[in-house]
């Protein structure tokens, strides 16, 4: 199965299951041992101030135009 045939019916899931299955993915990530302690860490907290202000955030736009500028010189 495709990701994107797995994507698809996850988006068919109700809002509470959609959570869940993240949170299972994401549980399965952390114990897969390839993300150090520390960088599990660094997204979760990433993750809980973005929850604690969803407000603040910069533009996808933006980014780009800033990596654009830093690396294609």
């Amino acid at each position: 199965m495709s990701s994107n045939t797995v994507l698809e019916e996850a988006r068919a899931l109700p809002l509470a299951e959609q959570i869940e299955l993240c949170r299972n993915l994401w549980n399965d990530i952390v114990e897969s041992k390839e993300l150090t302690p520390g960088e599990a860490d660094l997204i979760d907290q990433r993750l809980k101030d973005h929850f604690d202000d969803p407000d603040d955030v910069v533009p996808l736009s933006e980014v780009k135009a800033k990596l654009d500028a830093k690396y294609r010189k």
